[in-house]
């Protein structure tokens, strides 16, 4: 007997002796994360097939058999996975023998108290590894003992709730028919009787009779149940019960209940629907008001749906589910509950995507449009779900609206009243009130139809264009035929409000109509929605035209149709020249001219504007007609009127101004497509008064009312256009809001109460005075009750006066704030048409006159504290200013006369950045400064396209060769003038303790412009040794550096110029290092790091180039630098200073490490380690990586106290003089003689021998060798 556990522990420890990585994929297969799993289990059964070994194949078994009931969750199903891919594979395991070895590992019975959950799960686990691997229909011996063990686990619902249930119906839906009957029957024939007790024996049935009709006959199902069929009458209380059961085990997962579909589907086979739907849902689940078995019942409507004949649907939608579904979307609204809205409409979506029948589609979108919530519906009038419908569904749709509209028929709708709106509700006129919610929400929902993504014919959004427009703005006298939408008179007429309503609804749709493209299955339409014509019918006319047409028509028929608002004889008047002026305009159209069709738009607009404000709308109409005439039409004789009337362009100006006040979106694009059209013909007094609405000095009263007048309108817009949900949900949340309200109004009394005018106390203190309150030898016990009355109405007085005068401040202050945020709004708006103006005129003079004016709304919002839409403000502005003006590949080639004032604006800018406080200011006017440099400049592109100006060499007396200069191309630019003005800032920068001028200001300068380096290049080299601080001394540096390295420089100056150049830079450096003598703050630092960087630089120009420059009293200097206490403490400076010293060839000294343990001494053997228990191969290799590197420490001991001292020999530089060369010294052997220095001493030994200095350099790790 313990012969066999002695042979396979001693195969397990052979297996685990060859291949350590065999034990890693277990280690893998029990981690949490998934891929991990995934990719251990792929490996295992690669690793299987590729040994073929027997006892590699039963450890594996007997590993993934341990961890089906580990005590990580996440291992379990781990393990469950790869025992069922190895039972796959491999079929000549027999699953039985698997089987058995689940439950002896993991028994029941045997198992101690505490790890019994996992051996439950063990054998729950290794039933779903056997499921999983696809034989256990094959082996039915196998297959009856899973179903009997899954039986026994359901008992333990504590540990697996219905987990074994669940797998059971699994199963059962993967057998065939005959083996169910066979084998399983029988077995489950106990669970099959005793269906009605549990919603997993329910499912179990269901699914039985679904899978295997011919086995669970309704003659069977009479012997199980005592009934031929599941939904009967008298088992509805037990379905009752199961589905109460089933909602509550679903609460978490939010999800139908297996058991639920199962029901619906087999009361529609069985002809049950109706009475299941209405005892057991309506009358049973639903009573019982609770939250699991409200939203079941939800989800039986959902699911439902696609289940159901037309009849069955209308019976349904308009059942008591609905009813209690609309109640909750209208009571969800409250931040933190539940909402069920977003569910339903899911389920609704996919209804619609995959039902076919149009006349159900229709169905469905009528009940759910027909539960109102007195008068609106609960479903949001922009509801995505529309996009599904068939054209036929959605032509009647639209045809159901437009009746609703016209009649309101609430006996057809499932109308309810929440218990909160009851007790507050006002008795007087409801019926009003509810036909006037359902029209505001059904002229909404045909303006969402024509912006969904349904599939719409052109004539289906005409109809609903006429529609609207007929009813904003007209009504019926008697109908005529001529006019479809005269044939219905409304039920209740609309009043102003209604009318208001569908007006303002009306120029939203305008808006979608003008980004709608074409419309048609025409190969034109197709063509022109290629090219993105938007806002435009298939006959190639705008929307708005086809409107206007339209208007004419109901025009002429006064007879039969009234206006609204009438026209009066201007009004009328202004009409007829304007419907002349677009035929006009159209007469002229052969060549597509951009400008007319942008003012035939703008005019288009205007005039179905006049509709809604007539007279508003009046002079704004006949101010654009005059500008259309003057602008493509003949020019009038008289000169003098035509020098008193302002141009035509400015007028166009004027009226996109006052269009921007509006808040219309369509208003918005149109002004900008507009004034794109005419940015060719603007004057400068057109873009002045663009200009001055941006100046934020100006503050006039006629800015101010037309921001008033935009103030109301928008409310009234606002209010008009959020009718979604609101107004439903106002008597909701009134308590909510009222509470919020007296918290606001106390709030406001604390204020108030620490803010007490001064003249309220006097005149409170002489009204006490008077009543002779404040007297000493009087109290209160004193004054009769009169003198009291009339005292305590004297004071109320006082106070009711000062409260009035309080809030009228507070009024005051508001009336101000909205006002700011409109005019802040409109400035917004007109930053548009600045955007636009310099992208479609970048090469226009105009430009200039922009600078100024942006430079001043930069300044202004920087320096004032600001909220998010001055941000937003501040922001666009900048954008504009940086990316469309200074950053503009194009601009203006034909200064002229303006270029003594474009110097004098340069001149003026620079000097402005420069006093500025602010840096972030004085950037963009720095940036413009260089705009104008550009400018004055000339042509940058064609700059770049020319080869740079060549250097003529000439012979000099002396016979060497030399370089003239070759003046660069500066266009018109004043370079004297300019190099003074920028001269005089670089100089203010470095020697002012404060300045706002930055270094990348002048790094642009240089970048941009190398003409500049020339001329300034002295005044850095002076600032590096001279400048205010140690900050204005990096940065000199810094921009030295920057200058030196700019191509243009080295070809302006000949070999001697340059040559000094370099020698000078060297010793300002050199100085400025001098002074230094302590790291203490990180100034000191970052002027280091900056003369290194140089220094760098100017070494590496001397090895290179040879020049003749000294550099030994740069050694010592840089020798004194490091022994500065702090010098170590930056990496950075550390790394620049070696860099150097290696250019001058130091080598830098290996850092010691520290002493290794004297008892380790070099080829100690390696310790032995204990031998433990089995570890994974990662674990294995850190340990064996640890003890290698403690090897290699030992090992290298020897070969550190010589490569120390090998450091600091090399470190000890000569002190000979050198001249004209720094080149590398050690590797190399010597330093080369330097050009134009004959005579100079060599430092090294010439004689050398060069493999002693190969050998060397390999050794040293490319060291240089110490110099002699």
């Amino acid at each position: 007997m313990e012969a066999a556990p002695s042979v396979a522990s001693a195969a397990s420890r052979g297996i685990l002796q060859q291949n350590r990585q065999f034990l890693d994929f277990f280690w893998d297969i029990a981690k949490p994360q998934q891929e991990v799993r995934l990719a251990a289990t792929e490996s295992l059964l690669r690793y299987l097939r590729a040994s073929e070994r027997e006892d590699g194949l039963k450890y594996t078994l007997k590993r993934l058999i341990e961890g089906l009931g580990a005590t990580r969750e996440a291992a379990r199903p781990g393990f469950s996975l790869a025992l069922a891919q190895v039972l796959q594979f491999f079929e000549e395991i027999p699953l039985h023998a698997v089987l058995e070895q689940i439950k002896e590992k993991h028994s029941l019975e045997k198992v101690k108290k505490k790890l019994f959950r996992n051996a439950a799960f063990g054998n729950f686990f290794g039933v779903l590894a056997l499921f999983q691997s696809g034989r256990l229909t094959k082996d039915k011996k196998a297959l009856l003992e899973c179903v009997r063990l899954l039986q026994s686990l359901a008992q333990h619902r504590a540990h697996l709730r219905d987990l074994p249930r669940k797998t059971l119906v699994d199963i059962l839906s993967e057998i065939p028919e005959a083996v169910f009957e066979e084998v399983l029957f029988s077995t489950l024939q106990a669970d099959l009787t005793s269906a009605f007790s549990t919603p997993e024996q329910l499912h179990l049935l269901l699914v039985g009779i679904q899978k295997f009709p011919g086995v669970l006959k309704p003659s069977k199902l009479k012997i199980l149940l005592g009934s031929s069929a599941i939904v009967t009458k008298e088992n509805i209380p037990r379905l009752v019960g199961v589905l109460k059961t089933a909602a509550r085990s679903e609460k978490k997962d939010k999800n139908l209940p297996g058991v639920g579909l199962d029901l619906l589907r087999v009361s529609v086979k069985e002809g049950a629907f109706e009475l299941f739907w209405k005892e057991a849902v309506e009358n049973g689940l639903l009573r019982e008001k609770s939250g699991p078995n409200s939203y079941t019942c939800y989800r039986l409507l959902g699911s439902a749906l696609p289940f159901l004949s037309l009849d069955q649907l209308q019976m349904v939608l308009q059942g008591e589910v609905m009813l209690c579904y609309g109640d909750h979307v209208v009571s969800a609204q409250l931040p933190d509950r539940f909402k069920f809205a977003p569910e339903m409409e899911t389920y609704v979506n996919s209804f619609l995507e995959g039902c076919d029948d149009p006349e159900k589609q229709l169905a469905v979108m009528i009940g759910f449009s027909t539960l109102t919530n007195q008068g609106y519906p609960v479903v949001p009038s922009f509801w995505k779900v529309v996009k599904h419908l068939k054209p036929a569904a959605l032509l009647k749709y639209v045809d159901w609206l437009k009746k609703m509209f016209l009649q309101p028929d609430f006996d057809c709708c499932l109308d309810f009243t929440t218990s909160r709106q009851k007790q507050n509700q006002e008795k007087e006129n409801i019926t009003q009130h509810r036909v006037l919610r359902l029209r505001k929400w059904i002229i909404a929902r045909l303006v969402s139809i024509i912006d969904s993504q349904a599939k719409k014919e052109e004539d289906l959004v005409k109809d609903i264009v006429r529609f609207c427009f007929f009813h904003a703005f007209f009504e019926t006298k008697t109908p005529t035929s001529e006019i479809p939408e005269t044939e219905f008179l409304p039920s209740v007429p609309l009043d102003e409000q209604s009318h208001s309503v569908v007006a303002n609804m009306f120029f939203s749709l305008l808006q979608t109509l003008n980004s709608m493209p074409v419309l048609g299955d025409t190969a034109e339409a197709a063509a022109l929605r290629e090219k993105h014509i938007h806002g435009m019918t298939a006959d190639r006319n705008l929307w708005l035209h086809y409107i206007l047409q339209y208007a004419r028509v109901l025009l002429s028929h006064g007879k039969h149709i009234k206006a609204v608002m009438p026209f009066a004889t201007e009004q009328r008047a202004a009409w007829d020249r304007m419907l002349q002026s677009l035929e006009d305009l159209q007469k002229k159209e052969e060549s597509r001219n951009t400008e007319i069709f942008a003012f035939q738009h703008l005019l288009l607009l205007v005039g179905i504007h006049l509709f809604k404000t007539p007279t508003e709308t009046l002079d704004l109409l006949n101010d654009l007609l005059n500008c259309i005439e003057r602008a493509f039409g003949k020019k009038s004789k008289k000169k003098k009127a035509d020098n008193e009337e302002p141009e035509w362009v400015e007028v166009i100006v004027e009226i996109l101004l006052s269009l921007l006040t509006q808040p219309s979106l369509l208003m918005r694009r149109v002004a900008k497509s507009v004034f794109g059209r005419i940015c060719p013909y603007m004057s400068k007094k057109a873009l002045h008064l663009i200009l001055d609405v941006l100046d934020p000095e100006q503050d006039q009263d006629e800015e101010s009312a037309v921001v008033v007048m935009e103030e109301t309108e928008k409310n009234k817009k606002i209010l008009q256009e959020n009718m979604n949900e609101e107004e439903s949900r106002d008597s909701e949340d009134e308590d909510d809001d009222s509470s919020e309200e007296d918290g606001e109004e106390d709030s406001e009394e604390e204020n108030n109460k620490e803010d007490v005018d001064e003249n309220f106390r006097k005149q409170l203190m002489n009204v006490l005075q008077a009543g002779n309150v404040l007297g000493g030898d009087q109290s209160d016990e004193d004054m009769d009750d009169e003198t009291m009355l009339a005292l305590d109405e004297t004071v109320s007085a006082l106070f009711a006066e000062q409260q009035k005068r309080t809030q009228a401040k507070k009024d005051e202050k508001e009336k101000m704030r909205k006002e700011k945020i409109l005019r802040r709004d409109f400035k917004i708006k007109v930053l548009d048409l600045i955007e636009v103006f310099l992208a479609k005129q970048p090469e226009n003079p105009l430009v200039f006159d922009i600078m100024e004016p942006l430079l001043l709304v930069i300044e202004q919002s920087m320096s004032s504290d600001s909220d998010k839409q001055e941000q937003d403000f501040l922001q666009k502005t900048a954008d504009i200013f940086k990316n469309r003006l200074c950053r503009a590949k194009q601009y203006c080639k034909n200064v002229g006369e303006r270029q003594t004032d474009l110097h004098a604006l340069l001149e003026s800018l620079v000097k402005r950045a420069s006093k500025h406080t602010d840096s972030a200011v004085a950037l963009y006017y720095f940036s413009a400064s260089l705009y104008l440099f550009k400018v004055l400049k000339g042509n940058v592109a064609r700059e770049e396209a020319t080869p740079p100006p060549s250097k003529k060499k000439r012979k000099t007396s002396d016979g060497s060769s030399a370089q003239t200069d070759q003046l660069p191309d500066t266009g018109v630019l004043d370079l004297k003038r300019v190099t003074k003005v920028y001269q005089e800032a670089l100089s203010g920068f470095l020697s002012k303790r404060k300045s706002a001028l930055t270094g990348s200001m002048f790094l642009d300068l240089f970048g941009r412009f190398p003409v500049m380096c020339k001329p300034l290049i002295d005044t850095l080299v002076k600032s590096v040794t001279v400048g205010a601080r140690q900050h204005q001394q990096a940065q000199a540096c810094m921009l030295l550096q920057k200058a030196l390295q700019t191509q243009d420089l080295k070809l302006s100056l000949r070999e001697e110029e340059w040559e000094e150049l370099i020698r000078e830079s060297t010793n300002q450096v050199t100085e400025s290092l001098k002074a230094v003598n302590e790291f203490k703050v990180k100034v000191d630092q970052e002027k280091v790091i900056k003369c290194l960087e140089l220094l760098n630089f100017l070494i590496k120009t001397v090895n290179q180039q040879k020049l003749n420059v000294e550099l030994v009293e740069l050694s010592r200097v840089l020798h004194a630098l490091s022994r500065q206490e702090g010098f170590g403490k930056s990496v950075r400076l550390d790394s620049l200073y070696w860099n150097v010293m290696k250019l001058l060839g130091f080598a830098r000294p290996k850092k010691e490490k520290a002493a290794s343990q004297p008892e380790r001494a070099t080829g100690a053997e390696p310790l032995k380690r204990k031998k433990k228990g089995f570890l994974p191969a990662s674990k294995k290799r850190k340990l064996r990586k640890r003890a290698l590197e403690e090897l290699q420490e030992n090992g290298a001991e020897g070969g550190r106290e010589a490569g120390a001292e090998g450091g600091e020999a090399a470190a000890q530089p000569s002190n000979k003089r050198r001249k004209g060369g720094a080149g590398k010294v050690g590797a190399e052997g010597s330093l080369p003689k330097a050009r134009g220095s004959p005579g100079a001493e060599t430092l090294g030994k010439q004689g050398q021998d060069q493999k002693k200095r190969k050998r060397k350099k390999k050794k040293a790790n490319k060291a240089p060798a110490q110099e002699t």
